[in-house]
Order: C-alpha cells, then structure tokens, then sequence
C-alpha cells in the first residue's frame, strides 16, 4: 500500500500516523508538503492528519481545506481512491466539500483529551473489515470541536445508507450518555464517496501498540494494508 500525508503548517500528528501506516503495511508513506501540486505516482492511500492546520484560524480545517495540495487529494477521492481524515483531518474534509456536515465547537465549550469507546457501525469497507459489526473499541480523543451536526435529511441519509463509520458509546456498546462533544446521534465518523473517504474524529494511529494505551486501531491500518 503506496500511502501519502498531507503535511499542513499546525499538524502535529503526521508522525504517529505516518509510524501506524509504516509499522501495519510494512511502507514508509510519503510525507506531501501542503503548497506540493502533485500526490506521488501510484498513490493508494491519502491521509489528512491531525494537529491544529494553520492556528484553526477561521474555522478549524477551513484554510487547509483551500491548500494547493487539496485538488489533487479531491482528484484522488473522485477516482476512488482511499482517503482518510483523522480529528482535524475530518474537519478539512468537511470544509473541503469531500464530507458533508460539519464539526462544532464541544457541547461543553471545552477541549477533551481522553480514551474513549466507539462501536463499529459498517464493516463492510475497506476501512473496517478488520472489525466485527458492532465491536467495541477504545480509540483516543483529543478535539475543542468534534460536535458534528448536520442537517435532518443530510442525518438521515447517512444512517439509511449505512455511511455512519463509528458511535460513541460507553464500553458495554451503549451509546447516548458516552457522547463526549454533543455530535448528533453520537456519530464519531462517517464515509464519504463510494465508501473510500472515512473522517473520524477519535485517533485510531494512537492505539497500535499495548505499551502506549491498546491496539485497537490496529484494525483500520490493516483492513486498508489487506
């Protein structure tokens, strides 16, 4: 799996998910400056990390959204190839169009780092194959605004056509009172396109290894190597 991550001034987690991709697939990915026109040749797999892309000025993700770089990442996901927004990389994609909705401010008005339970909504991705259909799984949160709201109609669309990638919830699998910013039917994650575009605000490259919090994650990085 030929993988690329977007670089952006403010993105503080290229590294750790860059290691994740390294250490599943057994290939160093590619690490694209954002002002670059071009994604390398033969490109399987792109990544828009997590970090705080140009100081959140604006909007969180909404200059990132505008870089040089994001037409050719748009031209990627149009082709269908695999994309994937993790935490601020989500919030790009919805402010790039390429998902709809968009992250608010916490219901609380407060940053949250802490591990948190999802369960996996669709295993039938390229994403999650990995998983079981409702596993629960213990990712890491860290995000001032993950509130993702959306329209009534754009909401019911993604839980008619199974575009709801994961649900927080609390480690029995119920979700509701586990919801830790507000996001409207406990949606942490969603899929975009023909299913090859996943934005999830929870760090999966966070949990793959038992001595740093879990392995967990560990899933998604091998369902896309597979």
């Amino acid at each position: 799996m030929r993988a690329a991550v977007i670089l952006f001034p403010g993105s503080n987690r290229e590294r750790d998910v860059a290691r994740a991709i390294h250490r599943i697939s057994g290939v160093a990915p590619s690490i694209v400056w954002h002002q670059e026109s071009e994604l390398p040749a033969g490109t399987d797999l792109v990544v828009l990390p997590g970090g705080f892309s140009y100081g959140d000025y604006l909007r969180c993700g909404a200059i990132a959204a505008r870089a040089k770089i994001m037409a050719a990442v748009r031209e990627h996901a149009r082709r269908g190839g695999l994309t994937l927004g993790i935490c601020n990389g989500f919030q790009i994609l919805c402010e790039a169009g390429l998902l709809p909705g968009v992250l608010m401010r916490n219901s609380e008005m407060r940053f949250i780092c802490r591990m948190q339970h999802l369960r996996v909504e669709n295993v039938q991705t390229p994403f999650t194959r990995a998983y079981a259909p409702g596993q629960v799984l213990k990712f890491a949160i860290a995000h001032g605004e993950g509130n993702f709201e959306a329209d009534d109609e754009t909401i019911r669309r993604l839980e008619d056509e199974g575009r709801v990638a994961f649900r927080y919830c609390d480690a029995a699998g119920q979700a509701g009172a586990a919801n830790p910013n507000g996001s409207t039917h406990d949606i942490a994650g969603i899929y975009g396109g023909d299913f090859n575009i996943l934005g999830l605000m929870p760090h999966p490259e966070n949990v793959i290894d038992p001595l740093v919090g879990g392995t967990d994650g560990r899933g998604l990085f091998e369902s896309l190597a597979a």
